[in-house]
């Protein structure tokens, strides 16, 4: 699989297009990802949203007019999971996200097959109550992918995890969600987060600041 980043927008947010011979997925939708993918002359076949923030769906409806691909998500989109609230009510931010729809919504999902994958899905909230992590591996092939992967949103970064100040955020709730779900992965684990630089579970197991405790 080949895995390409864009990222865009104030907040510099990733957006991942996984590429492999089953077919094209996007994970996440910075701003400007719509623009990379005409300028790349690649068409995803699906949009995943890791979680609703702003940040992650800004471009959601472009991809969706100019592509025409379903998108999937935890929830349907709200105006207090997208932080479009937050934004204007307490530091007045001139900000307006172009409408968008969700197809399938996958609260209470464990697993789903999209864009010629197999993707198991792990709930872990706290930095905002929808956030999902996906595990992408070809649906052709009946092995585990030689590295697994982690696309793992706001959730865990390298040396740090989401914040969790925001509206619905829990400390306690996203660092027993690491520890439960994602830290029972094997430590070459690729993680690529929402923010930042790729890393992996055995280095944030052995060195995050936030999760030495456990």
């Amino acid at each position: 699989m080949k895995i390409d980043v864009h990222t865009g927008g104030y907040f510099q947010t990733n957006g991942y297009l996984i590429t492999h011979p089953g077919g094209r997925l996007l994970i996440d939708a910075p701003e400007g990802v719509a623009d990379w993918l005409e300028s790349l002359g690649l068409a995803p076949d699906g949009l995943l949203l890791t979680h609703l923030h702003y940040d992650h769906v800004i471009d959601a409806a472009a991809v969706r007019e100019r592509f025409g691909c379903p998108i999937w998500a935890h929830s349907p989109p709200d105006a207090n999971l997208t932080l479009e609230t937050l934004l204007k009510e307490t530091i007045g931010w001139p900000f307006e996200l172009d409408p968008f729809s969700v197809d399938r919504v996958l609260a209470g999902e464990r697993e789903i097959h999209l864009a010629g994958l197999i993707i198991p899905l792990d709930h872990v909230p706290g930095h905002s109550p929808d956030s999902l992590c996906y595990r992408p591996r070809p649906a052709d092939s009946a092995d585990e992918l030689p590295v697994p992967l982690l696309f793992g949103g706001d959730v865990l970064f390298r040396g740090g995890i989401g914040r969790t100040d925001f509206p619905h955020g829990n400390h306690g709730l996203l660092l027993e969600g690491i520890r439960e779900k994602l830290f029972r992965l094997p430590d070459a684990t690729r993680v690529f987060p929402g923010h930042g630089p790729e890393t992996t579970i055995g280095r944030e197991r052995a060195s995050n600041p936030f999760l030495q405790e456990f």
